[in-house]
């Protein structure tokens, strides 16, 4: 429920403020019922090697499984470096075996394309769409192994579904779906590398990240061995055979046994508004609040060019109207504004997208939180409209 302002100054600002105003795309805002004392039961001093350690580890993957529908022959695992650690541990392991296609239509997807190209040297075709749009998936060569993220955070541009993506292909898929997880449905069947990061969808603690393997990545990991040499913090094989402990809670580095406590009681808030299918209409519904907002506008839109490719997360917004000279210098105006009155937080547009906002709907935030919000959106920007008058 938003909360009064205490500066009511001009007839036409808003009096109310959003009870959580963090719209930040990450780290997210915690779940609304979130209080520290919930994290009492942490294992701290512990060792995580240790049976309370590993047994928290433990519920943490299966947990993960039961509220993702992850099917029960695919390996999840905790490691390292959040999101990006998870990736760039699949990309190191896997590929190399045969021909790679890159896909990218935002920051995140570039870097993979970098890593791959100029650290792995690898001679990977590349396809790349621009801000607001997305590559056609269906022209993919998907014998080859596909690299691809599934949610654009930086772009708001997400794949509407799997369907192109064939039960036959030779090729492995290695999605990043970090702003995708416990907020989309995903189709286990069509991946066979899934990452993501606590951070995000259910507002956990940064530094950690899950990485999801199907039976086919678990065979090519035993039958393939790079030409690279790879650290110990990326090794998920020793004799050619998988490494099982890192997918039972044997984690390669140590983890936070305090975030790990903060990652269960966010799934645990999860089941309790529906699990999967109440994150994932928790979601529509903050994003629906913002398109209807810009679709009764006709100075902002949508980034993503496609309604059926909007993203029901990271929601990217341009300014259109034809008064602003300098779009960066006016949406960060505007960014200020909403952040000097207490109405919006961290929305500002990833520094490598076009200028604009960035508004964060997962699970965690509250509809009524985006109502209260899109006033004083509103406000700001006829306020910065006159300003630069």
């Amino acid at each position: 429920m938003a909360i009064e302002h205490p500066a009511t100054r001009p007839d036409t600002k808003p009096v109310a403020v959003p009870a959580n105003p963090r719209f930040s795309s990450g780290p997210c805002a915690k779940p609304p019922t979130f209080d520290l004392a919930k994290l009492s039961g942490a294992a701290l001093g512990r060792s995580h090697r240790a049976a309370v350690g590993k047994g928290k580890l433990k519920a943490a993957i299966e947990e993960t499984r039961d509220l993702l529908g992850v099917p029960e022959d695919y390996k999840i695992g905790i490691v390292p470096a959040s999101d990006t650690g998870a990736v760039e541990m699949a990309m190191w392991n896997l590929l190399g075996a045969r021909k790679c296609t890159m896909v990218a239509w935002e920051s995140f997807g570039a870097g993979w394309v970098t890593d791959v190209v100029k650290q792995l040297k690898l001679d990977a075709e590349v396809k790349t769409a621009d801000y607001g749009e997305i590559v056609d998936m269906g022209n993919v060569d998907y014998d080859t192994d596909v690299v691809f993220t599934w949610n654009g955070t930086t772009s708001g541009v997400r794949m509407p579904s799997g369907d192109v993506i064939p039960a036959d292909r030779e090729g492995l898929t290695i999605c990043d779906a970090t702003s995708a997880a416990f907020a989309m449905d995903l189709p286990w069947d069509k991946l066979d590398v899934t990452t993501f990061s606590w951070q995000k969808v259910l507002g956990g603690e940064a530094a950690h990240g899950m990485l999801i393997l199907s039976p086919r990545a678990v065979e090519r990991l035993e039958s393939y061995t790079p030409d690279w040499p790879l650290p110990k913090i990326f090794r998920l094989t020793k004799g050619g055979k998988l490494i099982e402990g890192v997918f039972e809670g044997a984690t390669i580095n140590t983890p936070s046994m305090l975030a790990v406590e903060d990652y269960l009681v966010a799934l645990d808030w999860a089941r309790s508004v529906g699990g999967l299918k109440g994150l994932i209409a928790r979601a529509d519904a903050n994003a629906q609040a913002i398109w209807n907002f810009c679709e009764a506008r006709d100075w902002i839109d949508n980034l993503a060019s496609d309604p059926a490719t909007r993203s029901n997360t990271s929601v990217c917004l341009k300014f259109t109207d034809d008064r602003i000279k300098d779009p960066a210098a006016f949406a960060k105006a505007v960014q200020k504004r909403l952040e000097a009155e207490g109405a919006a937080l961290d929305v500002g547009a990833y520094r490598d997208a076009p200028a604009g906002l960035r508004i964060w709907c997962g699970g965690t935030v509250e509809t009524d939180d985006i109502a209260a919000m899109l006033p004083w959106l509103d406000w700001a920007f006829e306020a910065e409209i006159a300003a630069q008058a």
